[in-house]
């Protein structure tokens, strides 16, 4: 898989696409690379990288609406968390991604880039991809800030039971309650135990019905399996991934028995 991954890549890190090209484009690419344990002073991965940190590390202007800054959160989210795995926590390119992910945090905790002025609560999936760049962070540099901020955006998810409405306690989309894998930047009720997990809050109350729901899809076999909507396919005009993750039974079911034990 890690082969596949890195298969088609330029002598300038790019893999000839722009990094955010989905699904094969650096961004992805590096991303999948991380989940499945690349070392973190592989060449490749840190070439990769930079190609990446030369695209959203680049200055721009803050989109500002109604008092909130909007913005596609889960790539600096994505790309931080990568960048660090790396080894490259200490760049000054990636200490603005930080800074950025800081300075548009909203008052509930998390991230949003709907530019509807009416929009005043965060998106869970511009949440997720921050936690984990945050956490990631945190571990390689000790930075408070950053732990934190990423704290705030788990007692977001928690507050929801990570997939319950706030108002009714109805379940906020019925896809969440599937295993998606990749998930690339949407949510669901695994990868935010996942991110609660990074936290250290698993054990916190309010995740026990998420916990129970995991247990609960364990097969006969003693697996897990991704058995929601397919975000990728093999072949097509848009969303083609570079290698073929089947039912990810292998990576979701580790996933799966870290949280559980």
């Amino acid at each position: 898989m890690i082969a596949g991954l890195l298969e088609g890549q330029q002598p300038d890190g790019s893999f000839g696409v722009h990094p955010y090209s989905k699904w094969n484009g650096a961004h992805w690419r590096l991303i999948s690379l991380v989940e499945l344990g690349i070392p973190p002073k592989n060449r490749a991965a840190r070439a990769a990288a930079k190609t990446v940190l030369d695209w959203i590390a680049a200055p721009s202007e803050p989109l500002v609406i109604a008092g909130n800054e909007r913005r596609h959160a889960s790539m600096e989210g994505n790309a931080l968390a990568v960048c660090c795995r790396v080894g490259m926590a200490h760049s000054l390119r990636v200490r603005h991604i930080v800074d950025v992910l800081l300075r548009s945090q909203w008052p509930d905790g998390g991230w949003n880039c709907d530019q509807n002025p009416d929009a005043r609560r965060s998106s869970f999936h511009e949440t997720l991809g921050p936690i984990w760049g945050l956490v990631e962070y945190h571990r390689a540099t000790a930075d408070g800030r950053a732990r934190k901020a990423a704290r705030r955006a788990g007692e977001l998810l928690l507050d929801h039971g990570l997939f319950r409405s706030m108002t009714d306690r109805e379940v906020i989309d019925r896809e969440w309650l599937h295993i998606h894998w990749p998930n690339y930047w949407h949510y669901d009720f695994f990868h935010g135990l996942r991110a609660i997990a990074r936290l250290g809050l698993l054990s916190d109350a309010r995740a026990d019905e998420a916990l129970e729901m995991l247990a609960s899809l364990r097969r006969p076999d003693g697996t897990w399996r991704a058995s929601g909507r397919r975000y990728w396919r093999l072949r097509g005009e848009s969303g083609v991934e570079v290698v073929d993750w089947g039912d990810a039974h292998d990576i979701v079911t580790a996933a799966a028995l870290a949280m559980l034990q």
